[in-house]
């Protein structure tokens, strides 16, 4: 910020507004809300920009009050790190948020943080930023575990907007479908550039087979996104099995040769003794 502007915030801290009534036996003796007595800060403004609100805090005790100022999960700065409010006085504490030319648009979250006195309030604050929206959904590292079945993936939010996904899974084997689950809601939120990892239970998958599995992922407002992974499957009661159906095969494979050729030889026999 400018000397200017620093000056002009520093100044707008230490402004009094007033006498403030003590508080009563057993409540804290001070709070801090977003000014104008709202619920929340709320800042909405472009990529690139500087957006600025004011923090109310009330000294309801007999001496003066020193907080200390901070933010997190949001770039919050104030003109000072500390502020001292005198007593039964309320003072409004100006604060910014640099919102980076890098910042998707959409709703963004923060708190900002006021300590004194061994004690913490936070306040809720709520970033807009404005611009275009965009959904927009993948799948991605999908790989399935042939041990138990599990198929495991990744959602990524590459959209500017906040999505709530839904799945559908289907597996294709070498004789037809054997697995066809339709899309349903999974229990999360994706924030715009946000991932998320997570498995999908397959508890009967085939013994002996070979199958494409393929996840399907929607949102609203977002093209459906499609992401294929390949299994092989062959447990080793299945393989034992298929390997007694090829003996048993192929032993009834020789007994037949076996069986024309002796079939073969007594005609000739016979057709030499007439």
């Amino acid at each position: 910020m400018r000397t200017a502007a620093r000056s002009g915030l520093v100044a707008a801290a230490t402004a009094l507004l007033g006498a403030v009534a003590a508080a009563p036996p057993g409540a804290p003796d001070w709070t801090a809300a977003p000014a104008a007595g709202r619920p929340y800060a709320y800042l909405e403004g472009p990529a690139g920009s500087v957006l600025q609100d004011t923090l109310s805090v009330t000294n309801q005790g007999a001496r003066p009050l020193t907080v200390r100022l901070g933010g997190q999960g949001a770039p919050v700065a104030f003109a000072a790190r500390s502020v001292t409010v005198p007593a039964r006085t309320r003072a409004d504490v100006p604060f910014a948020v640099t919102v980076t030319a890098d910042t998707p648009p959409g709703e963004h979250r923060g708190t900002v943080r006021v300590t004194a006195d061994d004690r913490e309030v936070r306040v809720d604050l709520r970033l807009r930023v404005s611009g275009p929206q965009l959904a927009a959904l993948t799948v991605e590292d999908v790989h399935v575990d042939t041990t138990t079945g599990t198929l495991r993936y990744t959602l990524v939010n590459r959209g500017s907007t906040v999505l709530a996904p839904h799945l559908a899974v289907r597996a294709e084997g070498v004789l037809g479908t054997v697995l066809d689950r339709p899309g349903r809601p999974l229990p999360l939120t994706l924030r715009p550039g946000r991932r998320a990892t997570r498995t999908e239970p397959w508890p009967d998958p085939p013994a002996l087979d070979s199958v494409t599995v393929r996840l399907t992922a929607t949102a609203p407002g977002a093209a459906p996104a499609t992401a294929t992974a390949e299994a092989a499957f062959a447990s080793g009661p299945a393989l034992t099995g298929l390997a007694g159906l090829l003996l048993a095969a192929a032993g009834g494979g020789a007994y037949a040769v076996r069986r024309r050729g002796r079939a073969r030889t007594q005609r000739a026999s016979a057709g030499a003794n007439s």
